[in-house]
């Protein structure tokens, strides 16, 4: 699991945010996102220092290019 600040996060996640490479992602309130790749592999990532608001900012993104969240 990579631990990483919001900002980190989402500069992390933009190139690979859609359903060509993320096949689901999945998040707890607590900041923990999980993604299930295309592939079969997954990559985890906690937040450390992200926003009940930013969490649904991601979330949102997410869903705006296609990849299905779970909560």
């Amino acid at each position: 699991m990579d631990t990483c600040t919001f900002i980190d996060f989402m500069q992390a996640l933009k190139p690979w945010i859609n359903s060509d490479y993320i096949k689901q992602a999945r998040f707890d309130d607590k900041g923990k996102f999980t993604l299930m790749l295309v592939d079969g592999g997954q990559k985890v990532y906690r937040v450390d220092d992200c926003t009940r608001s930013q969490l649904a900012e991601a979330v949102e993104l997410m869903k705006q290019n296609g990849v299905p969240v779970l909560k």
